[in-house]
């Protein structure tokens, strides 16, 4: 069979000409932690998480320590691995920098595995759609009103069909005008989604979400913390917005929870937290008990993939960050995105761009 002989990981970095802000964080480099692991026979499986600037070297360090669980492990045994690794962690802890290196392993072992089927991830395990919107993300509160402009107005060239931009201003006024910016500058047949990536109270997220009401702004991200059970059950039942929130959940405890109070729209797992394939489509399963629709966060070229295999999968977001460094970026046409045909997840980090830590 085909087990891991090795692993190696590798740092990437994209272009940033200066540090981009949203209502809780500042960024100032936008970098990737590569993982390739290879088999007996040769076949090499790959995953990356987006790192940031932050904790380069505990995020490197648990690649390693996992990838000396996994030699030996056959890749098809990716829920067996999983359980392996959880239970190695439990000592310090299943979430954080541990369930990162944990989902990369299940992520690059799904990759190497159709690789020897010789079949892409989306048809081994069963589709549903052959293409899912997508939508153009960006807007940082750090952009001046030109930049703002031209990202959205960008978008729209490019066929998207809906953007989202940053909110969580100290005003939230001054957040009211930036949408009235973009819906002028894109017009009435382009969806808008804002995101304040956690940066507001209950209060100011009502305050917005009324007066944005007249934008027809499709959905709310992250108003508040995350862990606000309550807050989102309050602005649910008196917004009169969508509310989006899932990409800082490490399990679908949260999830339950918002579910059972009727407090979410849109579940937005994050695949690097939440674990891998199998947790994500578990976490999608529940919100589809539920008839809540999935639109992840971030990770599009594992996503596009993944939300063809489900039947309540509503859209992706959409990032350039890691296209100039891949072999194959994602295909999108008019705002709508088609997994590749191409064995496993489908592109693979360039050499090139690749330093080994």
């Amino acid at each position: 069979m085909y087990s891991i002989k090795n692993y190696s990981v590798y740092s990437a970095k994209a272009k940033l000409e200066k540090p981009i802000s949203d209502a809780t964080h500042t960024l100032t480099e936008i970098s990737f932690l590569i993982l390739r692991i290879q088999t007996e026979e040769g076949i090499i499986g790959e995953s990356y998480l987006l790192s940031f600037q932050y904790s380069p070297m505990a995020i490197a360090g648990a690649l390693k320590d996992v990838g000396e669980m996994v030699i030996g492990e056959e890749i098809h045994d990716t829920v067996k691995v999983f359980n392996k690794i959880d239970a190695a962690n439990e000592y310090f802890g299943n979430e954080g920098v541990n369930r990162w290196a944990q989902a990369a392993y299940n992520i690059a072992m799904w990759d190497a595995w159709g690789k020897t089927l010789g079949q892409p991830i989306w048809k081994i395990l069963g589709s549903s759609a052959r293409e899912v919107p997508i939508y153009g993300s960006g807007g940082w509160i750090s952009y001046t009103p030109e930049e703002l402009i031209g990202e959205v107005t960008d978008y729209k060239a490019r066929g998207f069909k809906a953007v989202k931009i940053k909110v969580g201003k100290p005003d939230w006024r001054e957040d009211l005008e930036r949408l009235k910016m973009v819906r002028d500058a894109v017009g009435n047949d382009i969806g808008i989604m804002m995101d304040a990536n956690q940066g507001m109270d209950v209060p100011s997220s009502l305050q917005l979400a009324t007066a944005a009401k007249e934008l027809n702004i499709h959905w709310f991200e992250e108003p508040i913390k995350h862990t606000d059970y309550q807050g989102f059950q309050i602005l649910k039942n008196q917004a009169g917005l969508s509310l989006a929130m899932g990409e800082r959940e490490y399990s679908t405890l949260p999830l339950r929870e918002l579910l059972t109070r009727n407090a979410i729209d849109i579940w937005q797992p994050d695949i690097l937290r939440i674990g891998g394939v199998e947790a994500w489509r578990e976490s999608a399963a529940l919100a589809g008990a539920f008839n809540v629709p999935v639109l992840p966060h971030y990770y599009k070229d594992y996503d596009i993939p993944l939300l063809c295999t489900i039947p309540n999968g509503a859209g992706a977001e959409s990032f350039d960050w890691i296209d100039p460094l891949i072999d194959h970026p994602l295909q999108i046409n008019n705002g709508m995105a088609t997994p590749h045909d191409r064995p496993g997840w489908g592109f693979g980090f360039k050499d090139e761009c690749l330093t080994q830590l």
